[in-house]
Parts: structure tokens; C-alpha cells; sequence
């Protein structure tokens, strides 16, 4: 049986000006169903909020049957919000995440153009207009949802949801769309979306306040020129059927039937903070791995070139270490059920900490939950109220954490600034002095001045606590660390700190040091004595680890030598990358410019995390790429002439340049 096109347009005349326009709609049926569409959809313009309109033109164009698609229709979901402003802010993250470059230059450009009849069709990258009729825009048609589908009928009549559902389908199915923006010109209707081809139909509650009647909407295109007109030949000539629309997904706050009347205005407060971290650039996603930990990732069903794992060595996936955790599980339970000072003390322990203490030059070793909780139980033990902590201005969080909660006086120097340390320690002398630094920072991929460090220590009597977390099997020709890097340069550090689930591949953390010090410190820090001591399969895993490394010191030159290989990659390319590790930085500058070249690299196949605030500085942001020993050099190449050509796209003013790293927060 012949499908029929039945839209309806209605306008009102304006003196001097072009018609309003007051309502548009479009239904697709059998021509015994037209009758009643045609009568449907006039009543529906004369009963339109913008007013009565002055004509009323009705369409019927039969439909080429051979040329209709049917397609599935998008997943749809709702949030809540309890004002414009805050939907607005939640529509500029939506189409963040969706992967425009400016999403606030989008919604800014939808709110301040003047109404159209049609949409605006705009580059995703340069917010150019692409419409071939800019007073008109492109009108997407010939389509409606397939029959079959059961929706509950509006409140009001009115079918909003139904036909947003279907022209969001309908448009992101067009090639090279990116993204839609919609916000309806009806003034009793202030519910708007964001629809993506990743990110499904997004109802917002409150994209404007009641009884505007500004509206509009926006389709973002990023593709080549000559097929912007395939891309409007598709939205406004191709007959579409849309199946499977699903009922109107309900807002956040109508969802949880359990909850008290009075909780969502007392937690109202969370879904405004989460909307302004994601205007900013800031909002985090958590990626699925589906895969063992290895070069390459499996996420989403993709197989991803993997940068940004601490696994610096390849251990967590090695077939000795899942055995030794296996054993260990096996013999010694899957907890141990109590702290290190009651019950939780395992033989593995034992072993672990006398191994890892001879590892690294030091006669004793403890262990810890987390890298981060030794760093928190040293920093509280050694100092408190009248003590004062010298702490590096790109140390990890942990240390700044573990700075703060000690409720010393602390002082951050500028990073690796030796001179300075020089004066601030003359400044504030007869007190319980610590200096901390991390070994190799984490950022930016930069070691320690030891030297420098431990002259000034020695000058001025400071305490010394290096972080080795990236340290450890990274550095050094054996992978023994900073020490070992720069060679024999008199008394080392007091104690180090560091972390099980880097190079070694295992979870847990440890600190290490002279004997006396660890029994004190097994007395007096917190974070050890009162937290469940380590389970016993990383602890088998993290020493079969530590016996690999000491056995093969080839997989520190590998990784050593992979590291250089990428840094030239990268200056071939016109990146010069600071720091000398195995941690390569490359600085975006802003938030969102970052998030995008992180974006480019993953739709090519490569895995590189995106560093924004507070982990560094703000307008600090990067692309961090973590290397591996066993990195192939034909995927490192590849990657290093993807990263430069996606910085080129997210900072296309500047040349791919990494000038020097700023501040870690």
C-alpha cells in the first residue's frame, strides 16, 4: 500500500518583514489514513501558543517506496535540572562529550541568532554557517516514527517527544553529523535534547524559562565541503521511518521512587556542581577495559593502541605474576581479614618487604594498602603542628594530601629549584624539617635533582622523603630507581615511598628506609596500622614481579630505549616533549583542547589519557603518554604522528610545540 508525506505549515503575516512562522509538523500513512492526519495536524496550528496563524498549508506527496529507510531509533534518556542555566550548562557538556571543539560558542550562536524556519547546519570546528539558505536553514523531512510503536499519549496533546525522537534519529543517521541542538519555540514548552550518534537522544528538562518563545535548533557537521549537499539532500529529501522509539524516559528526579520528598532539593546541589565541572571541560568518564592489561586494549569491542598505563614493564599480564597471585590466593584466602598489627601479617609480607628493602639498598621495607596511603601515613607520622614540610610544586596529590593532613607548615618550592630550598630552609630553622619530592614526576616525566636535593639536605638537616612510584624499574640501569640513575652521590634519601602497581604490575604501595625508622613508623603511621593489611595475591604477584625485574634488567633498557624512540618520533613531527622517562607530556593548554586531541587519537585507534584540573594546573592540560617495554616501534612511530596531528587540530593558532610543563596542583 502507497505511503503519503502530509506536513503542515502555518504562518502569520508581520508588516514589512517575511511571515512568522508559528508551527511545522509531518506525519507518513496510507492514504486512508491521510484524511485524518491532514485534519490532525491543522488543528494542531490553530491551536498553537504562538497564536493564531494567518495560513495554513497542507501537503500530500506520495513517497517512493523503494527509496524509504527504516532505521532504529536512538537510546533516549532524561536529566533534570532545576533552571535554564543549568540545562544549558548540562547541553555545553553533552555536546562536549559529543565532540564539538566550542560547545559554549553553540549555544551562544543558537540563543542570538534570530528564529528560523528550518535549522542551522554549522562546522563542528569553525561555527561557520553551511545552510545554502541562511534565512530559511535546512528543514528535515520526509520522516515519522514506524507504525507499531506503542507511546503513551502527551498530557497536553501535544507531540513533542514523539517527533523529537524521530528527527533526532533522522538526523544522526545523516552522514557527517556530529551533533544536534534543539530547543523548541514554543513558550509552554521549555524541554529541549542534545542527540548524538555515540551519545543517543538526551531530553534536558529546562534548556529555557516558561513562556519564551526563543528557540531554535542546530545541526553540527564536521566532513568535507563537498558533501555538505549530500548532507542536506539526505535530511530534507530522503523518506526515513524511524522504529523502535522508545516511551519518554523519565528525569532524574521522577526515577527513584525510594527516596525521602526532601532529598532532591537537599542534593540538588550535585547535579548543578556536576553541570559546571562539565561546561568546564571537566568532566571525567570512567572506560571500561575488556581486556588483560597488555600493549594493546580491548574498550567498547575496539582494540586500542595502549599509552597510558603505569604498567610500565608488562608484568601485570605476564604468566609467572598471575600465577604467583593465583598461588597465593589460593593458599592464603582472597583477604586477610585484619590490620598488619592483629591478625592481617601473611608470610608473603614478610617476604615482600625484606625483598623489596634489598632491592633498593635499604634494610627494611613496609608494606602499604595503596602508593597513596604510604605516602599518607610518612608525611603524618614525621610531621605535625610546628613542623614544617618542604614539598616540590609538582609533587603527586598523595604528597600534597599527606602534607596537608599532617598539620604542619608547608612550603612549596618551585619545582626542582634547589636555590630556593636553599633560602626557605636558612628561613625556618629549629623546627622538625621534611623536604619531599617525588622521584620521577608524574606529569611530566622530569627526575629529581638528587644531587641537588641531598646537598641541600645535608647543608640544612632536613628529613628526606622521595616518592619512587615512577622510579621503580623506570630509572636507573637496572631499574633500582633514582639512586642507581645518578650514580653514587654519598648518604641517599632517609626513606622512599612507592607503588606496587606501576612497573611491578600488582596493586599496594610501600615505604622503605633504615630499620629503626620502620619500627617507629610501623608504631606511628596511621594509614598502617589502621587499615586491612594487603591481600595475599598481590602480595605473591607484586614478588614474582620483583624477581622478574631482577633478573631481567633487558626490560628496563627496553623500555628505556622504546621512551627515546617515541621522543624522536615526536620531534620528527615538530613536538619537542620535556622529560627524559618514560612518561612523555604533551601540553594542549586549554581543558576542552586536550579532551579533543585525547578524542582524535582514540577514533584512530590510540589510547592516550587527557590530564586536565586539578590533576595539573589550569590551561595546563595534555595528553600524557605512558610507554611500555613492550611497545612495537611501528605503533610507537604511528602514534607519535597521530599525537602531533591531533595537537595540530585541538590548537591549530599555535605549532604542535610542547613548551615547558607548568604547575601540577
Amino acid at each position: 500500500m502507497p505511503l503519503y508525506s502530509i506536513r503542515m505549515r502555518a504562518s502569520r503575516a508581520r508588516p514589512q518583514a517575511r511571515p512568522e512562522h508559528v508551527s511545522g509538523a509531518e506525519r507518513i500513512g496510507t492514504a486512508r489514513a491521510v484524511p485524518a492526519l491532514a485534519a490532525e495536524l491543522a488543528t494542531r496550528a490553530l491551536g498553537h501558543p504562538k497564536g493564531t496563524p494567518d495560513s495554513i498549508h497542507i501537503s500530500i506527496e506520495a513517497l517512493d517506496e523503494g527509496a524509504l529507510v527504516r532505521i532504529p531509533a536512538l537510546p533516549a534518556r532524561a536529566l533534570a535540572c532545576a533552571d535554564a542555566g543549568t540545562g544549558l550548562r548540562l547541553a555545553e557538556g553533552l555536546l562536549r562529550e559529543a565532540g564539538a571543539t566550542r560547545p559554549g560558542a553553540v549555544i551562544d550562536l543558537l540563543l542570538n541568532t534570530p528564529p528560523l524556519r528550518g535549522a542551522m547546519l554549522v562546522d563542528a570546528d569553525t561555527l561557520e554557517r553551511l545552510e545554502p539558505d541562511r534565512e530559511r536553514g535546512v528543514r528535515a523531512t520526509r520522516m515519522d516514527m514506524a507504525e507499531g510503536a506503542a507511546l503513551p499519549p502527551a498530557p497536553d496533546g501535544k507531540q513533542h517527544y514523539r517527533e523529537a525522537a524521530v528527527l533526532a534519529a533522522k538526523v544522526c543517521a545523516a552522514p557527517h553529523i556530529l551533533a544536534e541542538l534543539c530547543i523548541s519555540d514554543d513558550p509552554d514548552y521549555v524541554t529541549g535534547y542534545v542527540a548524538a550518534p555515540g551519545l543517543g537522544y538526551v531530553r534536558i528538562q529546562r534548556l529555557k524559562e516558561p513562556g519564551s518563545p526563543r528557540g531554535g535548533r542546530i545541526f553540527l557537521y564536521r566532513g568535507p565541503r563537498e558533501a555538505v549537499a549530500a548532507t542536506v539532500g539526505f535530511l530534507e529529501r530522503q523518506p526515513v521511518l524511524v522504529e523502535n522509539v522508545p516511551p519518554p524516559p523519565p528525569f532524574a528526579e521522577e526515577t527513584g521512587a525510594e527516596k525521602s520528598p526532601s532529598q532532591p532539593g537537599r542534593l540538588a546541589f550535585v547535579e548543578e556542581e556536576l553541570a559546571a565541572i562539565a561546561a568546564r571541560g571537566l568532566y571525567r568518564s570512567m572506560e571500561v577495559c575488556e581486556s588483560a592489561p597488555a600493549a594493546r586494549v580491548r574498550q567498547e569491542g575496539r582494540e586500542l593502541l595502549l599509552l597510558a598505563s603505569g604498567d610500565y614493564l608488562g608484568l601485570a599480564g605476564d604468566t609467572r605474576v598471575k600465577a604467583a597471585a593465583a598461588e597465593a590466593l589460593a593458599a592464603l584466602g582472597a583477604g586477610t581479614g585484619g590490620s598488619r598489627l592483629t591478625t592481617g601479617t601473611l608470610p608473603l609480607h614478610v617476604r615482600l618487604e625484606k625483598e623489596l628493602a634489598a632491592f633498593g639498598g635499604s634494610e627494611e621495607a613496609l608494606l602499604f594498602s595503596s602508593g597513596y596511603a604510604a605516602n599518607l601515613g610518612v608525611l603524618q607520622a614525621l610531621c605535625g603542628r610546628g613542623d614544617v614540610i618542604f614539598s616540590d610544586e609538582l609533587n603527586h596529590a598523595s604528597i600534597i594530601d599527606g602534607c596537608r593532613l599532617s598539620g604542619a607548615q608547608v612550603i612549596v618550592y618551585p619545582h626542582k629549584d634547589m636555590a630556593a630550598l636553599d633560602r626557605m630552609a636558612l628561613e625556618h630553622q629549629g623546627r622538625r624539617r621534611v623536604v619531599v619530592s617525588d622521584a620521577v614526576f608524574s606529569m611530566d616525566g622530569d627526575v629529581a635533582d638528587l644531587p641537588g636535593l641531598m646537598g641541600a639536605a645535608r647543608r640544612h638537616g632536613l628529613i628526606t622523603v622521595l616518592d619512587e612510584a615512577h622510579a621503580l624499574g623506570v630509572i636507573g640501569r637496572t631499574g633500582r630507581g633514582i639512586v642507581e640513575h645518578f650514580g653514587p652521590t654519598g648518604p641517599g634519601p632517609d626513606i622512599f615511598t612507592g607503588s606496587l602497581s606501576k612497573a611491578l604490575g600488582a596493586d599496594g604501595g610501600y615505604m622503605r628506609g633504615p630499620a629503626g625508622l620502620m619500627e617507629w613508623l610501623r608504631h606511628t603511621g596511621r594509614s598502617f596500622v589502621f587499615s586491612t593489611a594487603l591481600s595475599a595475591a598481590p602480595a605473591g604477584a607484586a614478588l614474582a614481579a620483583l624477581h622478574i625485574l631482577r633478573g631481567d634488567p633487558g626490560r628496563v633498557a627496553r623500555l628505556q630505549e622504546n621512551a627515546a624512540f617515541f621522543r624522536a618520533c615526536l620531534r620528527g613531527h615538530g613536538v619537542e616533549p620535556p622529560g627524559e622517562t618514560a612518561i612523555v607530556p604533551l601540553l594542549a593548554g586549554d581543558e576542552r583542547q586536550a579532551v579533543d586531541a585525547a578524542r582524535a587519537l582514540r577514533e584512530a585507534g590510540i589510547l592516550i589519557s587527557a590530564i586536565r584540573y586539578p590533576t595539573v594546573a589550569r590551561g595546563c592540560a595534555r595528553l600524557r603518554a605512558a610507554l611500555r617495554a613492550d611497545h612495537e616501534r611501528a605503533d610507537l612511530a604511528r602514534a607519535a604522528a597521530e599525537a602531533a596531528r591531533a595537537l595540530i587540530r585541538a590548537r591549530p593558532e599555535l605549532p604542535p610545540q610542547a613548551p615547558e610543563t607548568r604547575r601540577h596542583c
